[in-house]
């Protein structure tokens, strides 16, 4: 997978424009506040329809502008292609080959790992950061686990309805909470199957990149503790704990456990690295996470993700960083950069200062 140009038009504070990309190493160079990180959104919020920054889409939008507008020219191992995202009166446009399609057919035809500095907080935030990261990253990659998502979320808002309005003796009641069972086993055995893949993964790039002794897992804490079972008994057993805390659900007025309630937790030899990992430890666990996602795409759509790094100067320290630019030298991946420095690795580099971006 290799990204190939962008065109961008009203997107933050930067200046319409086109850039042509490095096959390997594209780095955005310039002092703070100039839009390093706000070209490296742009790219991301192409592929992904998101920004990594905010939820607030009118943030994306040049200031006195009311639309902005990005588009990727790409080329997978098939063909070459284009994908872009148009934001319009605070309504998303997805495209694919200048065409409009759903969010569902847009998930996934490129895939993208980014890692900034707020994402230390998928250790030290909440539970439902996690759950929210670990779902974009499965459903990128497939595309099942998409739908099952968008139906348990469904399945969840009308489920809680019945309870706060005391109509769980109804017959629909009855056969939503069926299929909310249903839908929560398939997430939640789909989740298993994917962190007992990826912790291995962490582990041995954890140990390849920072600390070869250490020993790295995470731990994946569902609403059933035994998931070693057929499905049909973990269903029965959900059912049954659902039973019996029909008093508890109808006092808070709320379905109290399901895969809205699951926990992912980093352990970092044998501690919870939330608690007991130093700031080095926890970024060097994060980039580890990001890498070993890129392992998986790899596995499960038999390509390369592209890997965007923001701020990697005043991120790491120069063991770590020097350690995260030798590993990527022997990848085949294609890398977008933002640094302060410039970091002396054959590449292609553009110079912001104030939205304006210059190439070398």
């Amino acid at each position: 997978m290799q990204v190939k140009s962008i065109d961008y038009i009203n997107f933050r504070n930067l200046i319409n424009t086109s850039l042509e990309f490095n096959p390997r190493f594209n780095f955005f160079l310039g002092k703070n506040g100039q839009g390093k990180t706000s070209i490296l959104e742009a790219i991301y919020f192409a592929i992904s329809g998101k920004s990594f920054r905010t939820k607030n889409n009118k943030e994306l939008i040049n200031y006195n502008k009311i639309n902005t507008g990005v588009m990727l020219a790409y080329e997978d191992k098939i063909s070459k292609k284009l994908i872009g995202v148009k934001l319009v009166n605070n309504k998303k446009e997805y495209k694919f080959n200048k065409k409009t399609i759903k969010y569902d057919e847009f998930l996934g035809k490129i895939n993208a790992i980014c890692f900034i500095p707020d994402d230390i907080n998928l250790i030290l935030g909440s539970p439902s950061l996690r759950r929210n990261f670990f779902d974009y990253e499965i459903a990128q990659g497939n595309s099942l686990y998409f739908q099952y998502l968008k139906k348990f979320d469904k399945l969840l808002k009308i489920r809680n309805k019945f309870i706060k309005e005391r109509k769980t003796k109804d017959v629909l009641f009855e056969i939503y909470t069926e299929q909310f069972i249903e839908t929560s086993v398939k997430i939640t055995l789909m989740r298993k199957e994917y962190i007992k893949k990826l912790s291995i993964l962490l582990n041995l790039n954890y140990r390849k990149l920072f600390d070869e002794k250490s020993e790295l897992k995470i731990v994946y804490k569902a609403m059933l503790e035994d998931l070693n079972k057929e499905e049909n008994l973990i269903r029965d057993e959900f059912r049954v704990k659902l039973k019996n805390i029909e008093k508890q659900e109808l006092y808070r007025s709320y379905t109290l456990i399901g895969p809205q309630k699951d926990e992912f937790i980093f352990y970092l030899n044998g501690q919870d690295s939330k608690s007991y990992s130093s700031q080095g430890e926890k970024k060097s666990i994060i980039f580890s996470l990001k890498v070993a996602e890129i392992d998986m795409i790899i596995k499960e759509k038999g390509e390369s993700p592209i890997f965007i790094i923001d701020d990697i100067s005043s991120y790491f320290d120069s063991i770590r960083k020097e350690s995260i630019i030798n590993y990527f030298k022997n990848r085949e991946i294609q890398l977008f950069i933002s640094s302060t420095d410039s970091l002396g690795i054959d590449g292609k580099n553009f110079y912001i200062c104030k939205g304006e971006i210059s190439e070398s």
